[in-house]
């Protein structure tokens, strides 16, 4: 029998004449493919009944019938006058057709590109739309005077905030949320939530950080009580901390010298889907990048952006065998601008051919630019695995740059002894070599690890220290399980792991190994394993210090020594 609670929505008062319609999830997510994580998600809609009636962000498809079912208990749908978009995707869409077959006299307030999009959703329907562009109030009754605010972000083009002075409830859409489903409707007892939202915003807002600071602008002058996102608890308890970890984290990326300019357009989503992937890859490699899309952006913007960083990616559908013409300004501002120094990449999705795809590599080739990855094509949807293949392909981009920069700027070697004392004395620590193996779903890692220790008896618990650009390390949040490998003195299993893995490749590949209890890879020529679940996690620097408790493990060679790494220095491993 499946543990798996089924899907439901939560009812809840939250505020004067407003109602939370928590639409709840315990599965696998299935909305977010970009966001790594696993521990389900609520999508979160508003509904404010005052002498009028508006619906604040229905959900997706994933609920549309059980939320128009919880709906109608709590209005009669004939008395719905408006329905407001934080943002339109096809998703969304689906559940917005099934309301309006209900509802046909309700108003959409959105953002301008929103409507656009709408009405490419609904050609064949006559839709009732206002756009939002700031100025405007819309009066509900009993002081419900809402004001809304057009933020546009690479990835939500159409994204639109709405405050309600009468409630002080400001409803964010996409902004300070986190998916994670539970009873819990508000943020008390929020530093639990610390990692979570942290891995929210880095997912989904880091590659847009610019567009972050902007929204945080406009949000200053207003008197906010609450936080309303789309996903997660609503923020009332934790408001002003998460407001300054946002800014801390915006300014994190702008303050980053070394930075990518990631350009792309998307007809579907899909090709976005890959851009967050791979911006997602580059920042866990502590260098910055700014998402543009260029569908929605001046070509001044774009050439700025090409004239001050580092390398450049670009990312493209392809229509009709053919790339978008903002693609194609985007490609043609990139040669033209663009030192041949700098590191470029190519990725897209594409349906029955990928033509657009393959003409930017080629102008790009000509040109002499070199490549910071092999180009990722993808045909239509990405899986979980296309997704790992991105995130590393970013990585290894980000570490490329890192190298490039290092060669621009030659220091003469250094002798043994000329090596810094303290780094000396450092490197005198020593530790096992092991190797630590993590899977989730289809997507499964390794890493050489010889920063592990001992840490507590009861629970029997260890720790491992990750570099936050190993690919293993999005497999390695609470909750999640892992294998510590420890290897055997003499053993070729090192070697194997030292050499460097195209993005997305099997660690294991020519490798014994079996299925631990747990679901991770054991290595059957390893000395001992332990099996464990991740208790906690600690930023460290440029490393997580990962908390794991162990649950299992066993000697599988009982006469081999452990092997053991010495270092010169502890500046490097």
């Amino acid at each position: 029998m499946s543990d798996i609670k089924p899907r439901d929505v939560q009812v809840a008062l939250i505020d004067a004449d407003t109602t939370i319609l928590r639409s709840r999830t315990w599965e696998r997510l299935k909305f977010e493919v970009e966001y790594s994580l696993q521990r389900g998600t609520t999508a979160n809609s508003y509904l404010i009944q005052a002498e009028k009636i508006a619906l604040v962000d229905p959900p997706g498809e994933s609920f549309t019938e059980i939320y128009l079912h919880e709906l109608q208990q709590q209005i009669d749908l004939q008395h719905l006058d408006y329905v407001i978009l934080g943002h339109v995707n096809p998703n969304r869409c689906v559940t917005l057709k099934a309301l309006l077959d209900l509802a046909p006299q309700v108003t959409l307030i959105c953002s301008k590109p929103g409507a656009v999009a709408l009405r490419t959703a609904f050609k064949e329907r006559e839709l009732k739309i206002n756009i939002a562009r700031g100025e405007e109030v819309l009066d509900l009754g009993k002081g419900h005077q809402l004001q809304f605010m057009p933020v546009p972000t690479p990835r939500w083009p159409d994204e639109l905030y709405t405050y309600d002075p009468a409630t002080r409830i400001l409803f964010t859409d996409k902004l300070f949320g986190v998916h994670l489903c539970g009873e819990q409707i508000f943020d008390e007892g929020w530093k639990l939530l610390d990692e979570n939202r942290r891995h929210y915003y880095d997912c989904l807002h880091a590659a847009q950080s610019r567009q972050v600071e902007i929204a945080l602008d406009k949000f200053a002058s207003l008197s906010i009580k609450l936080y309303a996102p789309s996903h997660g608890p609503l923020v009332r308890y934790s408001k002003s901390r998460l407001t300054h970890d946002y800014r801390q984290w915006s300014q994190q990326q702008k303050d980053k010298e070394t930075t990518v300019a990631l350009i792309y357009a998307s007809a579907y989503g899909n090709t976005a889907t890959l851009a967050q992937a791979i911006a997602k890859g580059i920042t866990k490699a502590d260098i910055g990048v700014e998402s543009i899309n260029c569908e929605f952006t001046e070509p001044s913007e774009i050439q700025a952006l090409i004239e001050k960083c580092d390398g450049f990616i670009i990312g493209s559908p392809t229509l009709g065998g053919h790339m978008p013409t903002q693609v194609q300004t985007a490609l043609g501002i990139v040669l033209s601008t663009a030192a041949k120094t700098k590191l470029a990449g190519v990725f897209g999705s594409y349906g029955w051919s990928g033509e657009a795809i393959d003409e930017i590599e080629s102008k790009l080739k000509d040109a002499g630019y070199c490549f910071g990855f092999d180009t990722i094509r993808v045909k239509f949807k990405p899986d979980d695995l296309t997704l790992q293949q991105c995130k590393e392909a970013g990585t290894d981009f980000a570490q490329a740059l890192k190298k490039a920069k290092k060669i621009r700027n030659i220091r003469q070697p250094v002798s043994d002894s000329q090596i810094d004392r303290t780094e000396q004395a450092v490197g005198r620590i020593v530790s096992p070599l092991c190797v630590v193996s993590a899977k989730r779903g289809s997507v499964s890692s390794a890493m050489l690890a010889s920063w592990v220790s001992q840490v507590s008896f009861n629970p029997p618990g260890i720790t491992v220290a990750v570099a936050k650009d190993r690919a293993i390390e999005p497999l390695m949040h609470t909750k999640d399980k892992f294998v510590l490998n420890i290897l055997q003195e003499g053993m070729n299993l090192r070697r194997h792991f030292l050499k460097s893995f195209a993005p997305g490749s099997d660690r294991f590949a020519g490798l014994e190994t079996q299925e631990a209890e747990n679901g991770c890879p054991i290595l059957s020529h390893a000395l001992a394993y332990l099996e464990c679940t991740v208790e906690s996690r600690v930023e460290c620097g440029d490393h997580w210090v990962i908390y794991g408790v162990v649950d299992n493990g066993k000697v599988l060679q009982p006469g081999g020594m452990t092997a053991v790494y010495h270092r010169k220095s502890g500046g490097q491993y």
